[in-house]
């Protein structure tokens, strides 16, 4: 392993986190880390390997041809009646996703809120405005990207999504990023990466690193509804914003 101390010096603090950083040539804490990183990132690429969705999945209640929609439009026409699982009984709205279908970016939450259960859109209430200034702040407006969450459905009480409820939805996610074909993917919150990556992960563990989502690059941060309440937190957040905004430069330039 390699480490250029350079680079090191540099990002020390928001890399290695504050224990690091005081102590700065505490080598074995260091190349602890290190190694922990890699190991998580080897283990990312590995259950991606083993990851399929299965997209001609027994489904009842949608057109059967949905998996081979050739836009958005006609997907969500297709799978707007789901009643797959539960949450088909207690919603008032299918929340599909909204943007643009030719975004760069694609942004994953977790599940519509009531807001957005009541307008049928994601990211509406206050979550959705402070996403909206997030956006703004690296120079990109909510019209530049797509906006989709793990389910289509708002779970009673905003409460997180079962695995269940996981699987019946996610094969229809995993049809949108087919179409959209996103070069960079945001996800918010752990449930949005647990749920993509089957691996349960500390929020330390991962944001502030490019991981690899089938071939597509994936940048982690806090969830908007989780910096409200907890808004010490948006400091890190915005590190990843840049991140978020270096990376893309790198890709259209």
């Amino acid at each position: 392993m390699i480490v250029d101390l350079k680079n090191w010096l540099i990002f020390q603090k928001d890399v290695f986190g504050e224990e690091i950083y005081t102590n700065n040539f505490n080598k074995d804490l260091i190349l602890n880390k290190l190694e922990e990183k890699s190991r998580i990132q080897n283990n990312t690429k590995q259950q991606e390997k083993l990851f399929k969705i299965d997209f001609k999945k027994n489904a009842k209640s949608v057109n059967l041809q949905w998996y081979n929609s050739k836009n958005l439009d006609e997907l969500n026409n297709c799978i707007k009646t789901c009643m797959e699982c539960g949450l088909g009984k207690t919603r008032k709205n299918f929340v599909f996703g909204v943007g643009n279908p030719n975004a760069d970016i694609l942004i994953i939450g977790e599940a519509p809120g009531a807001d957005e259960d009541e307008q049928g859109e994601p990211f509406v209430g206050r979550a959705g405005q402070l996403l909206n200034k997030m956006l703004e702040s690296i120079d990109l407006k909510r019209s530049d990207v797509y906006i989709a969450n793990i389910i289509k459905c708002r779970p009673p009480n905003n409460r997180r999504p079962t695995n269940e409820e996981i699987n019946e939805c996610e094969p229809y996610l995993q049809k949108q990023i087919e179409i959209i074909k996103p070069k960079i993917i945001l996800a918010l919150g752990l449930t949005a990466v647990s749920s993509l990556l089957k691996i349960e992960f500390k929020m330390s563990d991962i944001r502030g690193s490019l991981l690899d989502y089938h071939g597509i690059k994936m940048i982690i941060t806090y969830h908007p509804a989780a910096l409200l309440r907890n808004p010490t937190w948006k400091r890190a957040a915005w590190e990843d914003l840049k991140l978020l905004k270096e990376t893309y430069s790198n890709i259209i330039n």
